[in-house]
């Protein structure tokens, strides 16, 4: 029996899906980010989606992002329902995954994670901030210490990344926390101060420096001291420039700052990224409490509107709240669905190089299907992506259908042609077709592809 009213078909806010040929482009991002965290020695992990409540609110995750997992009919004895929730980041559930499996782990722990993560922050889809979105994750995690080196390394999967991914130019800006901290206490912040100081400039790009001024002097800053701290995060710099000028300033933790972000960035080099893509810069601010070294923020050189693509930092207790272990490491994510989102909307993907739409085989004799399958079985077993039209239709429905779904190729066979032992090879985007007899199929069909303009 028919529902008098139909259900309601829009999506809950903050909640994307794509039509096929856009999951195909986000699929082909997902594939690239994988293959170049392969190419360092990452390897993957998955955790579930959803952990325990006090896990997730171990490392200060805020209760009001926090989605808890619960049943539509009442189950009391349900502990999932009970005690659990999503992940609002992989970086928790990776602490809870290392100390709990650190006995079976080769250390350094080099692993990538690329999964979907919820956090109930308020939508803006113009902004790319959704409420389920994939994050795709890198760290290195030691025991006891972990080598400055391994903060050289990050910027240098991050630039193969973006390089292979051709979305214009890009740049890797590094700072490091025992500055940022040296420097305020430079300028008289108490310590009580620092989280808040630090959360107001690291809006210093997002925000007009009156409200950051302001955000800042509400912190207990001076108006003059305020101005001038603003001014020093936010100026546009070299990294030598920005070197030079951190060379002035006294504090013992500034120094020592100064001088992990010199070693850093000759290694950097050293790992072959050139001076075009990073830059040491005191704008990279990151308020997230539990950095303690080196952090990142990347953003588009073109496209500063885009905002960041790639960010994280180095920690020295990743799970201090799970194991006496100390587990120091570093790392970085990226936030794809937000990325792809951004790209997109500012025309930078660039087109697939290959669909699953590649060639077509059109079916106009019912008697010989059997030969439609094996030409699809041949062009298959050649590594061609290749789909049978299985219903009756005329010949002009198949090639609009071929059209609509973007396949590059379509072969087009009928009792006459049969007769010759031939097949119609028809290139769809130059409407070019050539005849090719059976044993050449697979030849004619490379060929169409490698021609289509």
């Amino acid at each position: 029996m028919a529902r008098d009213k139909k259900i309601e078909l829009d999506l809950l806010r903050g909640f994307e899906e794509y039509l096929p040929q856009d999951q195909l482009q986000f699929n082909a991002l997902i594939d690239l980010i994988r293959r170049n965290f392969e190419l360092f020695g990452f390897l993957p992990i998955e955790t579930p989606s959803a952990e325990r409540r006090e896990v997730l609110t171990s490392k200060g995750g805020s209760e009001k992002e926090i989605y808890a997992l619960t049943r539509l009919a009442e189950a009391g004895d349900d502990e999932a329902a009970n005690k659990g929730a999503l992940r609002f980041d992989l970086t928790v559930p990776l602490a809870r995954y290392v100390a709990l499996h650190e006995r079976e782990l080769a250390f350094p722990f080099r692993r990538y994670q690329i999964q979907r993560v919820w956090r109930g922050e308020t939508p803006q889809a113009q902004k790319g901030r959704f409420r389920e979105f994939y994050q795709c994750d890198i760290d290195v995690v030691n025991r006891d210490q972990l080598s400055p080196l391994a903060e050289a390394e990050i910027p240098s999967v991050i630039y193969s990344v973006f390089r292979e991914m051709a979305i214009g130019e890009f740049r890797i800006r590094i700072n490091n926390r025992k500055v940022l901290k040296g420097l305020l206490q430079e300028f008289g912040v108490p310590e009580a101060k620092v989280p808040g100081v630090l959360r107001a400039l690291d809006k210093h790009d997002r925000e007009d420096a009156a409200k950051i001024r302001h955000d800042l002097e509400r912190e207990g800053m001076r108006p003059g001291s305020a101005g001038q701290l603003h001014e020093l995060v936010s100026g546009k710099r070299e990294t030598g420039d920005t070197l030079s000028i951190l060379g002035k300033f006294r504090s013992s933790l500034c120094q020592q700052g100064l001088k992990d972000l010199e070693n850093v960035a000759a290694a950097i080099r050293q790992f072959g990224v050139p001076d075009s893509a990073f830059l040491v810069d005191l704008g990279v601010v990151r308020g997230l409490d539990y950095y303690t070294g080196t952090i990142y923020e990347t953003t588009l050189t073109g496209h500063p509107e885009v905002g960041s693509i790639c960010s994280g930092g180095r920690y020295d207790d990743l799970a201090g709240y799970f194991t006496n272990t100390r587990l120091p490491g570093v790392g970085i994510s990226i936030g794809l669905t937000r990325l792809f989102s951004r790209l997109r909307e500012a025309k930078l993907l660039q087109p697939l190089d290959r669909t699953p739409a590649e060639v077509l085989v059109t079916t106009m004799d019912p008697q010989s299907l059997e030969k439609y399958l094996k030409m699809a079985a041949a062009l298959r077993g050649a590594g061609v992506n290749t789909e049978v039209y299985l219903e009756a239709a005329k010949i002009d429905k198949q090639l609009a259908y071929a059209n609509r779904k973007g396949f590059r190729v379509a072969l087009i066979a009928g009792e006459s042609e049969f007769a010759n032992n031939m097949v119609k090879v028809k290139n769809l985007a130059t409407r070019e077709e050539r005849a090719a007899r059976d044993h050449e199929l697979v030849q004619a069909v490379r060929s169409a592809l490698k021609n289509e303009s």
